[in-house]
């Protein structure tokens, strides 16, 4: 990927001074938040702006899980952290296995708990780090950058890209956008943050908003919800199984927590199989197979039942 017209770090939108915070530093303790509140408030509709941009990332996403393929998120810094954290929810939140959806962070594991910026500047470590996750055609990388221009985020998608992944790049940099080698480009202009170029601010804000509709709506596309609730969850925490037996109840209409826990049970703890099995009257290998045969979709099974 080529240098995006070299514009120096200075002149980019995330390193800007803004004016509304010129005096923070002569505020109170409510002004200082007052205003990172109003800042925090241009967030959403500069994410509205790129809808289109990511329902298009979504589809690619979707496409390749089903082919088999995975999702890696390649970030430094905030961006990388916000990417491994995305994807450590997905297989509690959707029951999926841990290496649909990975995140990846200059720096490796260490990075997540203690800042390693240098590592950020090596291009070829991004490559690099594609090919070690053994990234293949059937995969998509969605880098993520505030300012647009980091190394290693351009060399891992450039390097994904030569193996045929699909490519994303998720910045708060727009004018990058036509130099960047990605099938899409979401760019949500939040403008200088509170504290010049602190982009773990708005740009973080935004760029968590942009990987909770991803990994949502990809999702929910592959059959991981019923209406909105979240049936393909598995329930291995007193928590879980209380929103297990609370979703089971939701569908089936089932009263009692005890009787929902036990269908619940004799599914492996698969919400999803156990309201087949109750209300087709299915055993598990059964209703797994319906489900199955319905592409994992609950509302599907139940009404190819009648």
């Amino acid at each position: 990927m080529t240098d995006p017209a070299a514009p120096t770090r200075g002149d980019l939108p995330t390193e800007r001074v803004n004016p509304a915070s010129v005096h923070i530093d002569e505020m109170s303790s409510r002004e200082i938040v007052a205003l990172i509140n109003a800042e925090d408030a241009t967030v959403a509709p500069a994410v509205q702006t790129q809808l289109d941009e990511v329902a298009r990332v979504i589809d690619l996403a979707v496409e390749r899980f089903r082919r088999g393929g995975r999702l890696f998120y390649v970030g430094c810094g905030t961006s990388g952290r916000l990417g491994v954290l995305d994807a450590a929810e997905c297989p509690p939140t959707f029951g999926t296995d841990p290496e649909l959806v990975q995140g990846i962070i200059a720096g490796g594991r260490a990075a997540l708990v203690r800042s390693s910026e240098a590592k950020e500047d090596a291009t070829e470590d991004g490559a690099a780090a594609v090919d070690e996750q053994g990234v293949c055609a059937d995969d998509m990388a969605v880098g993520i950058a505030a300012c647009g221009l980091t190394p290693y985020v351009h060399g891992a998608l450039v390097r994904a890209h030569e193996l045929g992944a699909a490519t994303a790049l998720i910045t708060c940099n727009d004018a990058v956008r036509s130099a960047v080698q990605a099938d899409v480009v979401v760019a949500p202009m939040v403008g200088p943050e509170v504290l010049a170029g602190s982009t773990r601010m708005k740009a973080g804000t935004a760029t968590k908003m942009v990987l909770n509709m991803i990994t949502t709506g990809s999702m929910i596309r592959l059959g991981k919800a019923y209406g909105n609730l979240m049936v393909d969850l598995r329930a291995r925490s007193d928590k879980l199984r209380r929103r297990a037996v609370r979703i089971f109840k939701a569908v089936t209409g089932t009263t009692d927590d005890a009787e929902a826990w036990r269908w619940i049970q004799s599914a492996d703890g698969r919400v999803k199989t156990a309201v087949v099995m109750h209300q087709l009257g299915l055993d598990r290998d059964a209703a797994e197979t319906r489900l199955e045969e319905c592409d994992g979709f609950l509302r599907r099974a139940l009404e190819a039942a009648g």
